[in-house]
């Protein structure tokens, strides 16, 4: 449940229009709700701003809804990542309002406008086509927490010319998410051009040597340039949650 949801319920009590048994009711499920498939942590988004963020992948439809539908009711705007396009499209008979973003296999409903929250702008910096789709939840992730976005995207350290030409870019963002497969060595060369923190993701892009992202993974972990942070391999959600929280206004 978000904070405004809850002033409205104690305001509506404070003003009598909303009695203490009905406050009650709609608060009932604070922190938590057993839906027997899931524990949804309804608490989430008063404690850390953005509410309970589905992972798609290994999850039935009927285990989906049930969640989906236990979120929607607590009025907030619900995201699902790693959704395949046939589980998003029958998902969306379900729920008309439901967005499937294809190139970041994710699932979005919002029932009312993101608000801004942040100092500044996000930028993903994505190393090939190859890797668009985790860069693509990055995106979608970083403006559902209400974050300015932008891409650049197929900037690889292959032709290193198209990145410093777009020098300007990198300079007006307050933080930098990079994705990047293969040896993973474009997070290096951006942390060495920007004063900003850069976080690094790792994909599963490349050869039999990168090993399904490992190379990649190492090659950021190991990183010579200063303020280069790096998470999971594939996991473009969570470099997403990180810039947002680094980019947040404080209350």
């Amino acid at each position: 449940m978000q904070n405004r949801a809850i002033e409205k319920i104690l305001n509506g009590v404070c003003e009598g229009t909303v009695d203490v048994q009905q406050a009650l009711e709609k608060l009932k499920h604070l922190p938590f709700e057993d839906l027997g498939c899931a524990t949804v942590d309804h608490h989430r988004a008063l404690r850390q701003g953005f509410p309970e963020v589905i992972f798609g992948q290994g999850k039935s439809i009927p285990q989906m809804r049930t969640i989906i539908t236990a979120l929607l009711e607590k009025g907030g705007n619900v995201l699902a990542t790693r959704v395949n396009g046939a589980k998003g499209a029958k998902l969306r008979e379900f729920f008309p309002a439901a967005v499937y973003h294809a190139d970041a296999r994710a699932l979005t409903i919002e029932q009312h406008p993101v608000q801004m929250r942040g100092r500044g702008k996000i930028l993903v910096v994505c190393a090939g086509t190859s890797d668009i789709t985790v860069a693509a939840e990055a995106v979608l992730t970083a403006r559902l927490m209400g974050n300015e976005v932008e891409k650049l995207y197929d900037v690889g350290v292959a032709g290193l010319h198209r990145l410093l030409a777009r020098r300007g870019i990198l300079a007006e963002a307050a933080v930098i998410i990079v994705v990047a497969g293969m040896e993973g060595a474009l997070p290096s060369v951006v942390g060495g051009l920007v004063d900003k923190p850069v976080i690094a993701v790792p994909t599963s892009i490349g050869y039999g040597a990168a090993f399904g992202g490992v190379a990649a993974l190492l090659g950021m972990l190991n990183s010579c340039a200063a303020g280069v942070t790096v998470v999971n391999i594939d996991n473009g959600f969570g470099a997403a949650y990180a810039a947002s929280l680094m980019n947040r206004v404080q209350a």
